[in-house]
């Protein structure tokens, strides 16, 4: 089976995992089969070193065995890592004592949870809290159906929609982004059938970063 495109890593053990250097690179050539032999020759490192942090990587999920060769006194595992791409649900990276949900449950429900009262807090459309809030969900929800899509061998149908406006002033934004949610939902009515699938339509806009400029690092 081919790996996955995209995988979310919503678990904060697997995060570390993959964080140190030689892990991240070791994820990215794994892209491509590999032995140890190989990627200790490449990345000139002592085979016993890659073999400690291959095992970790397998153990974690990260990678996984696709071949078996066998050698001259032992057997030659081929490792492939199991998505091209890993992102980091930000879930993950919330502070500590924020990371239990309601009890019983689950790690996923409390993350899930706590995205929840994040909208609820930030109700503003204008806030560029919202926004990333937003952003964040779109990115957990995406990538994990995405994930799922790949292992049932379907493609997940999605959209995107990107534009540049030039605004004069900031009352502009204001009553821009009033006229695109009226128009949008002119639009979402005309196409809205009920017991369709459903599809979760976000748009958001921030300010064109400026190379060189302090205020946008």
């Amino acid at each position: 089976m081919a790996a996955t495109e995209m995988s979310l890593m919503d678990e904060p053990d697997r995060l570390r995992v993959a964080l140190t250097p030689i892990r991240r690179r070791l994820l990215a050539r794994l892209r491509e089969p590999a032995s140890a032999v190989q990627l200790a020759a490449e990345l000139d490192l002592p085979r016993q070193r890659v073999n400690y942090h291959v095992k970790a990587l397998e153990q974690a999920g990260l990678i996984e065995m696709v071949e078996e060769r066998p050698r001259r006194g032992f057997t030659e595992r081929v490792m492939r890592a199991t998505a091209n791409a890993f992102l980091v649900d930000p879930g993950v990276l919330t502070p500590a004592g924020e990371e239990s949900g309601p009890a019983g449950a689950s790690p996923r429900d409390g993350e899930t949870a706590r995205v929840d009262d994040g909208f609820r807090r930030i109700a503003d459309r204008y806030a560029a809290e919202h926004l990333v809030e937003v952003a964040a969900g779109t990115v957990r929800e995406v990538t994990r159906m995405a994930a799922a899509a790949d292992r049932r061998g379907v493609r997940l149908l999605t959209f995107t929609l990107e534009a540049e406006v030039r605004f004069d002033a900031p009352g502009d934004v204001h009553r821009f982004t009033d006229e695109l949610a009226e128009a949008v939902a002119r639009v979402a009515a005309r196409f809205d059938t009920p017991g369709g699938r459903s599809y979760r339509l976000v748009a958001g806009g921030h300010p064109t970063p400026r190379q060189g400029a302090e205020d946008d690092r």
